[in-house]
């Protein structure tokens, strides 16, 4: 029997929260009844393309080979010709969304793949243009998810019980693959052994609220000078946000590592997770954090507060309060006891969040809509 072939379909493949958990989930597919393929449009965005092909999954940018067009005119003449070769086309990004919907209408019944979606952020985090386009074509989805229930919440009410809420996961198992150890990568970033290092993972994005991380990392310092601060990420407002660091006076309080791939080694290195966004769907980081043991210092936004429990796995604080999220990040800081608790209590949740789980889901809903268009 011929394997059911699913086109995932995402904007770009860089080092954000979305294309890590279609990262996690392609490590746990059903090989022998699926044939996956993933298709993107950011020619800016390929850094997970040799990774995704490493366990067999092709990966193609929609536009490449077209000359003399914009990049958005190229890929939406090639998106048509790609859906048809595929029974279902699951969908990742909200313009990209739209954009599937309706050229998938344009096809024969014969041909036409059936489209799912996947809301990974609030709805109130798109541009009023987006959320427009959503809501006018989302009634021809056939199956909608939502990555948690505060993203739901945020759908336009007449459309939100089309939503299901599917919390997704990572790979517990590939987080332990080559983790170097705990002493020799805080010794490689020349960390003293008596720092308390709080780690960011998250692109340089204005719904990530570096300003007001930046501004809790001088409040706490001046209370606790053992805090050290480091971020990884990449975004269109790093000369913005190097700049503000540099007027900061933080110095070598708080570094920016940029892009980087070993993000296990340099969560084994930390203490402490912490998170300022302004906007969140479910971070993918909070899990990976939780898989190492890390308590997490996070703003009550998307489906944070659902799953960091205030005083459990960590701190969950007021978004855009900097003062807030200092005094949570002293108080974890300086409580060794309180951090190995949390730790403990963030290791016991990693069954919660095993991506296995997700992928059945998705996949039995794949072969329930293939198996409706057979009958």
């Amino acid at each position: 029997m011929r394997r059911i072939r699913v086109l995932w379909l995402i904007k770009g493949l860089g080092p954000g929260g979305a294309e890590q958990l279609l990262l996690q989930a392609a490590r746990v597919v059903d090989r022998e009844q699926f044939d996956y393929s993933i298709a993107f449009v950011r020619p800016d965005k390929t850094h997970l393309v040799a990774e995704f092909e490493a366990l067999g999954i092709p990966c193609e940018r929609l536009g490449a080979r077209a000359t003399g067009r914009s990049n958005g005119a190229a890929w939406a003449a090639e998106l048509r010709s790609r859906l048809a070769t595929v029974d279902v086309v699951h969908v990742h990004s909200p313009v990209l969304a739209a954009a599937t919907r309706v050229t998938a209408r344009t096809l024969p019944r014969s041909r036409r793949p059936h489209v799912v979606t996947t809301e990974h952020n609030e709805w109130t985090s798109h541009r009023l243009p987006t959320r427009l386009a959503n809501a006018a074509t989302a009634l021809l989805d056939e199956h909608t998810w939502a990555v948690s229930d505060e993203v739901r919440r945020t759908v336009w009410s007449p459309l939100r019980e089309r939503f299901e809420v599917l919390v997704h996961g990572i790979d517990p198992q590939s987080l332990d693959l080559g983790i170097p150890d705990r002493g020799e990568t805080r010794a490689a970033l020349d960390i003293a052994g008596d720092e308390v290092v709080s780690l960011t993972v998250a692109n340089l994005r204005r719904n990530k609220d570096y300003p007001n991380l930046l501004a809790a990392a001088e409040k706490a310092v001046a209370i606790e000078p053992r805090l050290r601060f480091f971020a990884i990420g990449q975004g269109p407002l790093e000369a913005e946000l190097h700049a503000l660091y540099a007027r900061s006076g933080l110095g070598d309080r708080f570094t920016f590592l940029g892009y980087r791939r070993d993000i296990p080694a340099v969560m084994a290195a930390a203490d402490v997770f912490t998170l300022s966004s302004a906007h969140e769907g479910l971070p993918v980081t909070i899990m990976e954090a939780f898989a190492m043991g890390l308590p997490v210092v996070a703003t009550a936004v998307g489906g944070i507060p659902q799953h960091v429990r205030d005083g459990v796995e960590g701190r969950v604080v007021p978004p855009g309060d900097a003062r807030a999220l200092a005094e949570a990040l002293v108080q974890v800081a300086q409580d060794e006891d309180l951090r190995s608790r949390m730790s403990v209590a963030a290791r016991a949740r990693v069954p919660d969040y095993d991506i296995r789980r997700a992928v059945r889901v998705q996949e039995d809903r794949y072969r329930a809509l293939v198996a409706s268009k057979g009958a």
